[in-house]
């Protein structure tokens, strides 16, 4: 490995062979372990690097000063930093609930994040006309910013919120409830609320979801088996009534709503992400059992409760989705009566409003685009709601209030939240972030990969009005590409960053996501996970060809879901990119449900105990695909010490093999270890910010970018 690395002018990492000697200095140790996994000699030399051990923080140590070597030193790396500053300072505002108090007044409730916050704050205005107060700010319950809001839940009367607290990005949430009127929590105390569903039947009783006590349950599972318990206010939580989960699976995950009177209580079954159930209960007959509205129906069924009827949206016979209302004391499906058929979009959400003159507001998806339509209960429409962007919005609203809220955002566009007129459809700006901020003009369009099989896959190209098709533009290229997930235009400080720079920002709408419905889904889940990748090969393939970028000047991004996306794309397609940006990312498919949340995931990916799945998912594990004396793109693997859902062992397995294997001197293997961090939620601005930074500058300067 003689030589000199090459100049940055060449395409080259002017300080990757630094980076190499150094990893060679200290090299990883391998370890003669093979596993016989259904009659398949399957080798895992870094094995230990899944542990917790002193040996294994001080190769993250070392994999972070090899790191720092790299990334402190990069030319744009300060630049990008005041940039991304700046964006994310824009913040952002969530969408709206709002209730009624017991005055007959109307409350707002909505969370937002601008300037110089590092977390979300809950705020609440009282009336049209009022003024925001801050309700929950978590500022000042961590010196470093690292304590978050996770969930919140407002009560019937909006007296009273039920919030989700947690640290270092953990997700690890205790339930507290604050007093609106005087802003100070009660004493209740929820352990082990993660991801907590809340349903309030009344200003001092609700029904939630938590996680057993450890110990209760076999080392491991404490982070399964959730199940819904009844809650009063005052009440010693330990005392609190199981009411549902006896006898789910343990990686069924219920969620509970209940109607605005509070009579009605449904809970949602969460069986992977094709498939849902449904259970009511009428809490006004005492003594009265759960009752099936649905079950075993390989399908997805959402549940709208209201006090006279129950709205079910499901895709079951639709792929597009189609919205049902079935009579409480008729849960039979021959008796369901179809209100919104399907139709050539994506029906993804639907608010009643309106009180007594109820209208349905409905979003539907055309291309992971929103627009919006209303319609009577029998779904007559009454018109389009006209949005100023074409982007992505999130409906809210009120059974009881005479209007209705879209929280809009696009490429673009900071966060709005437009409040709609329910008669005319018209919009009104109800708040916004970014006022005086300024982002660059973007040109947004959409181009049609062909994948291996025939599909077209849409992907959107984002880039400055007038930039050049002369094939030498730098370009990232991000997808994600499964668990049903929707990539909808969003305000991205990535993206901004990029097109400033003079380069691309590309989306693919892979296959394995929500974007033109389930069979979209479907399509690339378990043994057709491969689609997924064709499809991204495809996107970058068609942005070559119509000559946006060429291979030399492309570069791929995913997170989590995405970050294996990348993790595969390398071992699969190293000529296609220059370089990757892998984040929080699986990576060891044969063990990948022995951690964290894992065993969640394998309805969507498949279990590798089984042998059939153990098949199509060795196929593609991106740590068991990594040849020897490859030349691979430069990768930035990410990871973060607290994150609960993805184990660092994949990035770290990943990374070292990927080093181990490298032909090319001048394009690193790099691993960003993030402490008192997780998967993403939570994180604070000034985390965000250096993130941003080295991600970018990584990106940059392998790209050309300047």
């Amino acid at each position: 490995m003689g030589g000199r690395a090459r100049s940055a002018t060449s395409g080259g990492f002017p300080y990757a062979y630094e980076t190499v000697k150094l990893l060679l200095v200290i090299p990883t140790r391998k370890d003669d372990v093979v596993d016989v996994i259904h009659g398949v000699p399957v080798a895992d030399p870094y094995r230990w690097l899944e542990n917790d051990s002193p040996e294994v923080r001080a190769w993250d140590e070392a994999q972070t000063a090899a790191t720092r070597a790299v990334l402190d030193r990069l030319p744009l790396r300060e630049a990008l930093r005041v940039r991304a500053q700046a964006l994310l300072s824009i913040g952002y505002v969530g969408a709206l609930v709002s209730r009624r108090t017991s005055d007959g007044a109307r409350r707002y409730f909505h969370t937002r994040r601008e300037g110089a916050q590092e977390q979300a704050v809950l705020v609440v205005r009282d009336g049209l006309g009022g003024i925001d107060r801050v309700l929950v700010d978590p500022a000042p319950l961590s010196p470093d910013g690292t304590t978050a809001i996770d969930w919140w839940s407002v009560s019937p009367d909006g007296a009273r919120v039920a919030w989700g607290l947690s640290e270092a990005g953990s997700e690890e949430s205790t339930l507290r409830v604050r007093d609106v009127a005087t802003g100070e929590d009660l004493p209740d105390r929820i352990p082990h609320t993660r991801h907590a569903s809340v349903a309030w039947v009344s200003r001092d009783t609700f029904y939630y979801t938590r996680y057993p006590t450890p110990g209760s349950v076999p080392p491991g599972d404490e982070k399964y088996f959730s199940r819904v318990f009844r809650h009063t206010l005052g009440a010693d939580p330990a005392d609190d009534e199981l009411v549902f989960g006896e006898g789910l699976d343990k990686v069924d995950v219920p969620g509970v709503l209940a109607s605005p009177g509070g009579r009605w209580l449904v809970v949602r079954v969460h069986k992977g992400w094709q498939k849902s159930e449904l259970w009511a209960r009428d809490l006004a007959a005492e003594g009265s059992a759960w009752r099936p509205v649905v079950r075993g129906v390989d399908a997805l069924f959402e549940a709208i409760p209201l006090d006279d009827v129950l709205y079910v949206l499901t895709n079951d016979g639709a792929p597009r989705y189609r919205l049902f209302s079935v009579d409480w004391d008729r849960h039979a499906r021959d008796a369901w009566r179809e209100v919104l058929s399907e139709s050539e979009d994506v029906l993804a959400d639907v608010v009643a409003v309106g009180g007594a003159e109820r209208v349905l507001v409905a979003s539907y998806l055309r291309e992971a685009t929103t627009r919006i339509e209303r319609f009577t209960p029998a779904g007559r429409s009454l018109g389009p709601v006209p949005l100023p962007v074409v982007g992505s919005g999130a409906l809210g609203g009120a059974h009881d209030a005479v209007e209705a809220f879209v929280d809009l955002t696009s490429f673009a566009t900071p966060w709005q939240v437009l409040r709609v007129d329910l008669a005319t459809g018209a919009t009104d700006v109800w708040d916004r972030v970014g006022a005086g901020s300024t982002v660059p003009a973007v040109r947004v369009s959409i181009l049609h990969a062909t994948s291996r099989d025939g599909t077209r896959v849409p992907m959107f190209v984002v880039e400055r009005e007038g930039s050049p098709r002369d094939g030498d533009r730098p370009t990232v290229l991000y997808g994600y590409g499964g668990f049903n997930i929707v990539q909808s235009p969003a305000f991205s400080a990535r993206a901004l960053m990029t097109v400033e720079r003079g380069g691309v920002w590309a989306v693919g709408l892979l296959r394995g996501g929500g974007e033109l419905g389930e069979e979209w889904h479907r399509a690339g889940m378990l043994e057709r996970k491969q689609n997924v990748f064709d499809d991204l090969y495809a996107c970058a393939e068609t942005l070559v060809r119509e000559r946006v970028t060429s291979p030399a000047r492309l570069a791929i991004a995913g997170g989590s879901n995405g970050g294996l996306l990348t993790a595969t794309a390398v071992t699969q397609r190293p000529e296609l990119f220059r370089a990757a940006l892998s984040l929080v990312p699986l990576a060891d498919m044969l063990r990948y449900h022995r951690y964290r949340i894992g065993a969640l995931w394998t309805a969507e990916y498949g279990d590798p105990d089984d042998a059939t799945a153990f098949a199509w998912l060795h196929a593609y594990s991106p740590y068991h695909r990594v040849r020897d004396g490859v030349t691979y793109p430069s990768v930035l693997f990410t990871t973060a010490e607290s994150d609960s859902r993805v184990d660092p062992m994949h990035a770290r397995k990943m990374a070292a093999r990927l080093q181990a294997a490298q032909a090319a001197p001048d394009r690193p293997i790099l691993l960003r270890v993030e402490s008192r961090a997780g998967h993403g939620a939570g994180k604070p601005v000034a985390k965000l910010v250096d993130e941003l930074a080295d991600e970018m500058a990584f990106l940059f300067h392998e790209l050309g970018a300047t």
